[in-house]
């Protein structure tokens, strides 16, 4: 007789990846918990997970963190509000504070610099690392999401989208926003869904989370002296592919690929998202960088 019997997620993740317990860790982050998980070799690659997700769904069960691993210590951080991180109620303990949790954790870990892929929130997240510390920052790559740039209105969905997860009603702004054009609002299942594997009773800190994401602007300024070599991946049915067009004309060394016929949900797990991160890296590795330095200075 064969018994039925269900695996968790943490038990299939270390069945599929090897990612053992014993990587991850907490350190305090200016009073807020952060969690993370840090696997591999060579130079170091901070994830920066999107909106409502965190670092297993994001980079661990599409095997970017794994692929990544390979050849980099890479490091992927919940962010504040998600996870298993702290979760303050107080848009302030947002917005510039997301950034500086990334710099606290480089800083925890002893890493002077260290490439930094950011998709969506997380995208961001890193452009506005990049510009407010460029002696931090490698490389960065922005996936599914270009900078906030300052002066631009943002989006109307995301008041709606505040006021429906601080009302318990979840992220129905934000999946009918995602959704490609002429797919019409998602089903009341698929939202359903969503809200209980993203969402569950964290809806007051996802708020703020969205309230906070105005202080993440950045200046046509900051985006005309930008030094670090950046990369922006977008699927060509992301709804947000228009958000790199306000800014590729402004923004110095940034590098712009569309992966054919992905949508916003759909981009970071396909094979061509992780091949374009791993080629970017391997094109600004510190090591050939310098190496090309000494050549041209001869």
């Amino acid at each position: 007789m064969i018994r039925s019997f269900k695996l968790s997620l943490p038990f299939v993740l270390l069945l599929v990846t090897g990612i053992s317990r014993a990587d991850e860790d907490y350190f305090d982050s200016d009073g807020v918990q952060i969690h993370y998980l840090a696997q591999g070799k060579g130079e170091p690659v901070l994830l920066i997970h999107g909106f409502a997700a965190n670092y297993q769904y994001q980079w661990i069960v599409p095997g970017i963190f794994k692929a990544l691993a390979k050849d980099h210590f890479v490091i992927a951080m919940d962010v504040r509000g998600h996870g298993k991180s702290g979760k303050p109620t107080d848009p302030d303990k947002y917005g510039t504070e997301m950034v500086e949790d990334a710099v606290r954790l480089l800083d925890h870990l002893k890493i002077k610099k260290a490439h930094v892929v950011g998709y969506s929130m997380g995208a961001l997240i890193t452009g506005k690392l990049m510009v407010t510390h460029p002696d931090r920052v490698l490389s960065a790559t922005l996936g599914g999401s270009a900078v906030f740039p300052e002066g631009v209105e943002q989006p109307p969905f995301l008041e709606k989208l505040a006021q429906s997860l601080e009302e318990g009603k979840g992220m129905g702004p934000l999946l009918a926003a995602m959704s490609p054009s002429g797919k019409g609002n998602p089903s009341s299942s698929r939202a359903n869904y969503f809200n209980k594997l993203l969402v569950g009773d964290n809806g007051k800190a996802l708020a703020a989370v969205v309230r906070s994401w105005r202080k993440l602007g950045v200046s046509k300024e900051q985006l005309k002296a930008n030094k670090v070599p950046a990369l922006a991946l977008f699927g060509s049915k992301d709804p947000l592919k228009e958000s790199i067009d306000i800014i590729k004309e402004d923004m110095e060394n940034l590098k712009v690929v569309m992966i054919d016929g992905k949508d916003h949900l759909g981009t970071y797990s396909s094979p061509q998202f992780t091949r374009e991160i791993r080629k970017f890296l391997a094109e600004n590795a510190q090591k050939k960088k310098k190496t090309k330095e000494k050549v041209e200075s001869r």
